[in-house]
């Protein structure tokens, strides 16, 4: 592939660069260019992809029921509202239509509604069926998207083409960061750092500070801090810190022999948004599907154990873990008001996560993640790294309830009531979806051992 340097040097990357640097201008931060095909216009919708992978990539807001298509009592579709903005040599201009459609059936992402009320929209070319448009969008830590579209013969286009081969691919989406770093491939980068970081040896347990300084940190849980503050991440408030657009994290292991991990892997820590819990709330649900704590503390409820689709009811709780509104064997949404459930031998919903709220925390992960295992010794605290990284590409929520479904994914609470005796009870929530860290790859479409020393 031609170096971005090259490239500028005989002027072909000039005019990508710019639209680039005017996006990134007004807050964008990760860049992507689609192809159009010809029913890619605003009669049939932009196709974002087959299944729901183009929601890690776009920002969007409340998924929703579509309205507009509730024939039957089984909804077929459900749609997302995008805070996008055409952007030209004006400045972004809003387009307050645009939305995500998920189809499930099939399963897809749709874009549509973003010519509707948008002024300086392109309505010529997003209407035409012209081979070789390509759209581009600029995406920010704060949710917008910018978005700019070309002619097959404009020279954005064209030092598109020139550029674009080699690049890297999510789904239907290119991603452009190879660009934006000058030519330096975002992957083999992380590689090389880890591996700088691997050969470093034992490193004091260190936090990256406000002013992008790392400071000593003395707490147990250091270990991702100090892989951060290694890489020059600096921790913010939107999503989890990343480089050049990889989530790396990292997780204990006993050796570097065998890369076992110490504990599994926590994947996301949502509330109950049905059932008992819900509605009638925590302290109805403990009293009725706690136990008394097993250490003997008096006036103590605690509700935990492991819930597992392929498990059967717990001993204790005389809860099971089970979905509805999702095929296994297709793996597709059958009804997008579906859930997953606790429930009780008589039916009884104790707990519920509806799909659409699974679907906005799964929806906040990277498409693209490095795990990176870690010893501790202390004290003082420091970490190693070791020399094999499992790379993972390509997360869809569809794959997470997948997961769900096999079991391989499974709920794992820590809620509990003091004080249960009183007329005051205490009450703390825990909530957490989590994986063995062996099983992380039914979550990826791509999954790759890396070993930074070959």
């Amino acid at each position: 592939m031609q170096t971005n340097s090259a490239l500028k040097a005989n002027g072909l990357t000039n005019p990508l660069n710019q639209l680039l640097d005017q996006m990134a201008a007004h807050g964008a931060v990760r860049f992507y260019a689609k192809r159009l095909a010809p029913n890619d216009n605003s009669k049939n919708q932009v196709y974002l992809g087959g299944g729901f992978g183009a929601l890690n990539i776009i920002p969007h807001g409340k998924i929703e029921d579509d309205d507009s298509t509730l024939a039957g009592s089984i909804r077929d579709r459900a749609k997302a509202r995008v805070n996008f903005f055409w952007i030209d040599s004006e400045g972004p201009s809003p387009a307050p239509d645009a939305q995500l459609i998920l189809y499930p059936k099939y399963p897809e992402v749709r874009m549509s509604g973003f010519l509707r009320g948008a002024e300086r929209a392109p309505g010529e070319l997003m209407r035409s069926r012209d081979e070789g448009r390509v759209l581009f969008f600029g995406i920010s830590l704060d949710g917008r998207v910018f978005g700019h579209v070309v002619a097959h013969d404009n020279s954005i286009a064209r030092a598109f083409d020139a550029a674009s081969q080699g690049l890297q691919a999510s789904g239907v989406f290119i991603d452009l960061e190879t660009i934006r770093q000058g030519g330096i491939d975002p992957k083999q980068a992380l590689i090389d750092a880890l591996r700088r970081i691997h050969q470093k040896g034992w490193i004091q347990s260190q936090k990256m500070g406000r002013a992008g300084v790392p400071e000593p940190y003395s707490a147990r849980n250091g270990g991702g801090y100090t892989l951060e503050a290694e890489l020059g991440i600096s921790p913010n408030g939107y999503a989890d810190p990343d480089f050049m657009g990889w989530e790396v994290k990292q997780y204990g292991v006993r050796d570097f022999e065998r890369y076992t991990a110490k504990s599994p892997v926590t994947l996301m820590t949502p509330e109950p948004t049905g059932g008992v819990y819900r509605d009638e709330g925590v302290e109805v649900f403990l009293r009725r599907f706690g136990y008394p704590d097993k250490a003997g503390q008096a006036g103590r409820i605690n509700f935990g154990g492991v819930y597992a689709s392929d498990r059967d009811f717990h001993a204790e709780t005389g809860l099971a873990l089970r979905m509805a509104g999702f095929d296994a064997e297709s793996g597709k949404i059958t009804d997008v008001d579906g859930a997953i459930l606790l429930v009780a031998r008589d039916e009884t919903i104790a707990a519920s996560w509806g799909f659409k709220g699974v679907m906005a925390h799964w929806n906040r992960k990277h498409a693209k993640a490095a795990y990176v295992p870690s010893l501790m010794q202390a004290p003082p605290p420091e970490y190693s790294y070791g020399s094999v990284v499992q790379m993972n590409e390509g997360t869809d929520v569809l794959l997470l309830l997948g997961a769900f479904a096999s079991g391989a994914v499974y709920y794992d609470p820590g809620i509990k009531m003091e004080k249960a005796d009183t007329d005051k009870p205490v009450t703390k929530r825990r909530s957490q979806f989590r994986v063995k860290h062996g099983q992380l790859d039914a979550l990826y479409s791509r999954n790759v051992l890396v070993d930074l020393l070959s």
